[in-house]
Formats: structure tokens, C-alpha cells, sequence
């Protein structure tokens, strides 16, 4: 049975088909998306001690991936005095710091880019980078970022080549020498042969360098996965990696489950909406239909039954109202179920609901003493404001209120005489 260590490649297989670099023109800005800031912010804030730290005149530890990345920059032999001691004052800069170096270290920052605005060289761009420039530190540019990365060696590496294939860095590993190399070695490995190990750890089209790159895969899923391969080259395969989910345990050698970014609909969400949408169309048709045969039922039998009303005082009309039939359930909200099946909740009646709609009692005996406020009281229990004007049953209050009212308008303006009407040639 071949192992893993058959498959690894012995050539580097550097990425052709992906556009790493992020473009830009200068004094553009480098935005969130642009740098996957959730992305770093997930790998960075982990706090699992999972990583042999070996800082120069100390002990090997176990630190997070934060810490052992920090250190790596800090010991490397091209960072400055002033960087180091730059890092030391404000640890929040290092972390930005650390940041943007993981950013170069993967090829997403190229070495045409720099991150102070007094840069005078034509030969580099310059890119504000909100999201990771919060402290007042000088990040430098890319190409003093890239030298101190290459310098960026273990204790026991400054004399001999480092490891350069993912083979002879599990090779040194079950060697028992752990760390196999600096995080910051093995980072420039896996990006080299990306794609090469794409279908040993990965499940198709997505390979490490992806990790880096605004996919359809959430920030958290990817920098775990991201971990999960530091941790299985840099402390070993054969130890359990505690970034594995059950997914990677199931899987011996496959990165976690790579979930779907955030904020995607699933499929029954989606179909649910649409038959809502339809529903809304087809009662909004009905609707319309329905106002329709009641206004021409109207027209129809107001010129029959004009004539047969010979008393002073109309019928009131029966108020209509659209009641739920036997085939048509009414709004219910969404409820995810198993499956991504809907239960329709069962149609309610709106009997119940119009029995509690004020309707028009009959009109009481006429009182020619009533005041102007027992009038306006009575009109208020028992005429229907939402009705049509011209359907109101009037009753004797009705008429005695209307005629007051032409009583005080013609005690304003008196009525006109037929002499003041124009006479005609």
C-alpha cells in the first residue's frame, strides 16, 4: 500500500492557474475582503497551545499559532531593531505586523506594494490597509517584509538548506525532530506545492491556497482548515491533531469539513419564499376579480331597486367580507423542518375574526330634543365610517343634523334672489 509520504511530489509544482497577488493601483485601498480579514482574525485568535515553539536560548513550549508566528518574525535575522523593539512596546502591532507577513508569506501581497505614504520609489505602490494598520507602527513595504521572512530560519537551519518539499518535512518529523522547520518555511512549502496536494488533504477544486482567496467557504472553516495543516506538518502526522473534526478523524490525511460561507440560503428556504410569493399573487387576483363581479352586481341592481325604495330612509348594506373557503390556507410564518419539507399550518377561519367587526343597529325612536352631542354620539355607535357615503342608511337624527347645519349656513349667507341670477340676451 502506498503511504502518504509516496505521493508527496519531489519537483515543486508552484500554483499557475490562480491569481494569488491582490491588484491594485496605487493608493488604493487594501479593503476587508481584500485581505480576508475574518479569515486571519479566526487563525490568529486561537488560542489551542498546539505548537512546539523554539525560541533561541529557551526551552522548546507549546504556544498558539498567534505566538509561534510572532516569534518567528521577531528571531528572524533580517528583522530591524527597530521592528523588534517597535513589536515588544505595542504587541497589538505585532500582531498586525504578523498579519500582513502571512499575507506576503502565501504570494497575496507581491513585492510591488509598500504601507507608508511617505514612499518615494516609483517602483512600488503605496496601499493603506485599514483593518490591519490600527496602531501607529510602520509595517514597512513588501519587499523588507519578504527579506525577513527568508531569514525567518530555526536555530538548527542557519548552516544546512531547510527542508523544501512537504516529503522531507514529514520525513524529518517522524524523525523526531520537531519542529521539522520554521512555520514560516513550511508555509512558503505548502504554497509551492498547492495544488500537488490538492487531492491528497483537500476534496476537489480547492487546494491550500484557496484558503487565502474569498471563496464560497466560511472564514472559520478555512482557518481551520488552515491549522490543521500547520499542525499536521509541523508536529507530526501521527499525533491526534486537535483540529480535526469528525469529518478529518473519519478521513486519516483530509483537512475539516469545509462548510459553505455564511449567509447562504438552503434550497427549502428558497422554494418556501416562492410559494408564498405565488400565494400573494394568486389572493391579490382574486382580490381584484372579486371587486370586480361586486361592483358590476351593484350597477345591475341599483337601477332595479331604485324604485322600489319609496320610504325616506334606505336599508343599510351588508357589509362584505373575504372569508377563507375550504381550498385556501392563510399566512403562516416559516418553520424549518427535517428534510426540507413544509407543513402547511391549518387554514383559519375569518368568521371569527369578522363576528367582532362593529355592524349597524337599527335606528332608535327620532328625539327631536337631542343636543348637538347626543347627535354626534349616536351617528358615532351607529353609522359605519369605512362605508360607502352614499349607502348610509340615514335616519330622522341624519336628516334633522343636515338640516340644522343648512339653518346655519343660511343664517351666514342668505340664499340668492332670483334677481341676482344674470339675465340672458
Amino acid at each position: 500500500m502506498r503511504t502518504v509520504m509516496d505521493r508527496m511530489p519531489t519537483q515543486p509544482q508552484y500554483v499557475s492557474r490562480k491569481t494569488l497577488a491582490i491588484k491594485r493601483g496605487d493608493s488604493e485601498i487594501l479593503n476587508r475582503n481584500d485581505v480576508q480579514y475574518a479569515f486571519l482574525y479566526h487563525v490568529f485568535n486561537d488560542k489551542t497551545l498546539a505548537f512546539t515553539d523554539e525560541t533561541p536560548g529557551k526551552p522548546p513550549t507549546k504556544v498558539n499559532f498567534c505566538d509561534l508566528y510572532v516569534h518567528a518574525l521577531y528571531n528572524s535575522a533580517k528583522c530591524s531593531k527597530v521592528m523588534r523593539d517597535k513589536m515588544l512596546e505595542t504587541p497589538a502591532f505585532a500582531v498586525e505586523f504578523a498579519k500582513i507577513s502571512l499575507l506576503t508569506n502565501v504570494g497575496r501581497i507581491n513585492t510591488t506594494m509598500a504601507f507608508f505614504p511617505e514612499m518615494k520609489t516609483a517602483l512600488r505602490s503605496y496601499h493603506p490597509v485599514p483593518s490591519l494598520q490600527k496602531t501607529d507602527g510602520n509595517v514597512q513595504d513588501a519587499p523588507r517584509i519578504k527579506n525577513c521572512l527568508k531569514a525567518a530560519f530555526l536555530p538548527g537551519e542557519q548552516k544546512s538548506a531547510p527542508p523544501s518539499t512537504p516529503a522531507d518535512i514529514l520525513a524529518r518529523a517522524k524523525a523526531g525532530h520537531i519542529p521539522p522547520t520554521s512555520v514560516v518555511n513550511l508555509i512558503f512549502v505548502l504554497v509551492n506545492y498547492s495544488s500537488s496536494l490538492m487531492s491528497t488533504h483537500f476534496e476537489p477544486d480547492v487546494e491550500f491556497v484557496d484558503l487565502f482567496l474569498p471563496i464560497n467557504i466560511s472564514s472559520a472553516a478555512r482557518a481551520r482548515a488552515f491549522l490543521w495543516m500547520i499542525f499536521h506538518y509541523h508536529e507530526g502526522p501521527n499525533l491526534a491533531n486537535p483540529f480535526a473534526d469528525d469529518h478529518a478523524r473519519r478521513n486519516p490525511g483530509k483537512v475539516p469539513w469545509l462548510l459553505p460561507q455564511e449567509n447562504i440560503d438552503p434550497p427549502e428556504e428558497l422554494e418556501w419564499g416562492r410559494k408564498m410569493a405565488q400565494a400573494r399573487s394568486r389572493f391579490l387576483q382574486e382580490l381584484v376579480a372579486g371587486g370586480e363581479l361586486d361592483k358590476a352586481t351593484r350597477t345591475l341592481s341599483g337601477s332595479s331597486s331604485h324604485d322600489a325604495e319609496s320610504s325616506s330612509a334606505r336599508r343599510p348594506r351588508t357589509q362584505q367580507y373575504y372569508a377563507a373557503d375550504g381550498n385556501r390556507t392563510t399566512f403562516h410564518h416559516y418553520v424549518p423542518t427535517n428534510g426540507g419539507k413544509i407543513k402547511p399550518t391549518p387554514p383559519v377561519p375569518l368568521t371569527a375574526v369578522n363576528a367582532s367587526i362593529r355592524t349597524r343597529e337599527p335606528w332608535f325612536e327620532h328625539r327631536d330634543d337631542y343636543s348637538l352631542l347626543h347627535q354626534t354620539w349616536h351617528r358615532a355607535q351607529h353609522i359605519d365610517p369605512l362605508a360607502d357615503s352614499d349607502d348610509e342608511g340615514l335616519d330622522d337624527h341624519a336628516r334633522l343634523d343636515y338640516q340644522r347645519r343648512l339653518n346655519v349656513l343660511g343664517l351666514i349667507k342668505p340664499p340668492l334672489m332670483p334677481s341676482h341670477f344674470p339675465v340672458s340676451g
